[in-house]
């Protein structure tokens, strides 16, 4: 089949792919995982396969075929001849009828069904060209996840994380399918680089195959309109990794001609918790070092299960007529924060606006019907709206109580974006008695660092100060990022972060042995 053919076909597909998706609501392949890939991205990543494996004979394998947009662009980059034989797995019936009308008489087999539920074919395949389906975790049933790590674990002997999505069970339960020294190459999100889920995946990329390249799309050009995520491609030989290896790692615009690329030393890259900080920061931090985890207990502001209900303004309080005892300042979220330094006034409250308190009481129902009468009317205001049978607040008691998460006098934003150069985070002095809720991370200074505040309390200006000269690259790499240039810092990867420059700033010197190991 020629490639004007092929081409005719392709404008076909895309009518057909526009038709199929149009079938489904939006959540619904959310649910799925289906996101076509756009067919210039296709066609760039065939391109790219056929400059880096050159001639020869091609057996090709996607394991997620949908409508047959890899095997359309594989059509158009290389010969008919080469392609010796070329296999498509679909579980949705809709996409195997038009993949079958448009792509059958040229030669692609087919196959209705579940790719992880699929026996081992008798032929192992030269080249896997996919993107597999992005479903998270959370679709996925208990007894879904069981089967897929027991196969995992018969397949591979390896043990995955139940926050894995769908993907990474694809890219691991496709080894079988390959043939020794077989080429892969993946489009998935780019969140398994950095997140604690993505070890085993990390894990089998630097210890089970040979990690040839790591194509990072910049987050701010998301690849799929329909879906707000990330995008990687990973490209692997399955062949043990050889003495000295090093993996190309690039970022920005094609993976044909990225805006930055290095190489990475396997054994560094062993070393390294996060990978996104590729190629642009080169150096590991290696065991020993102190982090700010050292100096700070660092916890997620306090999570109500429904913040409309939980935290009030003073209107609120009025109408409702809450008693005092029951309401704890909390701050409200950074839009609202005009300065970095959040001071106290008189009551301990913090002074800004809008002045927000949190409904934390543990007395009995029964109880405030009888002393205040309205404040009963707004708890049952509440068991209306079914607040109470909310996850957080069923796990209280009473459920219109809080979890304890006192007043912090550091905080630094949870998510944030990079525009124009600007820092994604902020850290907020808190010189209040005012909590807050999961939008910040709490920094609680312990051991030498406390030490040293009880006895130097106006040192926390210089504490303040050293936190906010923590650069962006630093952040960025430890967090992790989105599509759309989302940034997101959990507690765990903000304690990570070195702390020299807390240190350097309050004259402390700490001797801390701790040992790592990347895929504990």
């Amino acid at each position: 089949m020629g490639v004007v053919a092929v081409r005719n076909i392709e404008g076909y597909r895309l009518e057909a792919q526009v038709r199929l998706d149009g079938l489904k609501t939006a959540a619904e392949r959310n649910r799925l995982g289906q996101f076509a890939t756009p067919p210039a991205l296709s066609l760039s990543l065939a391109r790219y396969v056929r400059n880096l494996r050159g001639e020869g004979p091609i057996r090709f394998l996607d394991p997620a075929i949908g409508s047959g947009s890899f095997y359309s662009a594989v059509s158009q980059v290389f010969r008919h001849d080469q392609i010796e034989t070329a296999t498509g797995i679909e579980i949705d019936p809709l996409f195997v009828e038009t993949a079958v009308r448009l792509w059958g008489a040229s030669g692609l087999q087919v196959v209705n069904r579940d790719f992880t539920k699929q026996p081992l074919p008798n032929e192992r395949f030269s080249l896997v060209l996919t993107n597999p389906p992005y479903v998270r975790h959370h679709h996925l049933s208990a007894a879904e996840k069981a089967r897929l790590k027991a196969r995992l674990a018969q397949s591979l002997q390896l043990d995955i994380s139940g926050l894995a999505g769908l993907y990474c069970y694809f890219m691991l339960l496709c080894h079988d399918w390959m043939e020794e020294q077989g080429l892969a190459v993946w489009l998935i999100p780019s969140e398994f680089m950095d997140v604690n889920y993505g070890v085993t995946l990390r894990r089998y990329l630097t210890e089970k195959v040979t990690l040839l390249h790591i194509h990072r799309f910049c987050p701010t050009d998301v690849q799929f309109k329909d879906a707000l995520v990330s995008s990687a491609v990973v490209v692997f030989r399955k062949a043990p990794p050889p003495s000295g290896h090093s993996v190309r790692f690039s970022f920005g615009g094609p993976i044909e001609a990225p805006q930055r690329e290095a190489f990475v030393m396997l054994d560094a890259l062993c070393r390294s918790r996060k990978w996104t900080q590729f190629p642009d920061i080169m150096i590991v931090n290696e065991t020993g070092e102190l982090v700010l985890g050292d100096l700070f207990t660092i916890k997620r502001g306090l999570a109500t299960g429904s913040n409309r209900f939980f935290i009030l303004n003073e209107n609120d309080i009025e109408t409702w007529q809450i008693p005092c005892y029951v309401l704890k300042p909390i701050l409200p979220s950074p839009r609202h924060l005009r300065d970095d330094v959040v001071e106290t006034l008189p009551s301990g409250a913090p002074n800004v606006s809008p002045l927000l308190y949190l409904l934390d009481c543990d007395e009995s129902e029964d109880q405030i019907r009888v002393t205040w009468p309205r404040f009963y009317e707004y708890i049952q205001k509440g068991r209306e709206q079914k607040i109470h049978e909310a996850y957080l607040a069923s796990h209280r008691t009473p459920w219109y109580s809080q979890e304890n998460r006192p007043p912090a006098p550091f905080l630094c934003t949870y998510m944030g974006r990079s525009r124009n150069g600007k820092h994604p985070f902020r850290f907020i002095w808190n010189r209040s008695q005012a909590t807050a809720h999961n939008v910040y991370l709490m920094l609680y200074p312990k051991g030498p660092l406390l030490t040293a505040l009880k006895q130097r309390p106006e040192i926390q200006v210089q504490i303040f100060e050293a936190l906010q000269r923590i650069t962006p690259a630093q952040f960025l790499s430890e967090g992790r990022v989105y599509g759309g240039g989302l940034h997101k810092v959990e507690p765990k990867e903000l304690a990570q972060i070195s702390a020299r420059v807390v240190l350097d700033a309050v004259g402390i010197h700490i001797n801390v042995e701790r040992q790592e190991n990347l895929f504990s």
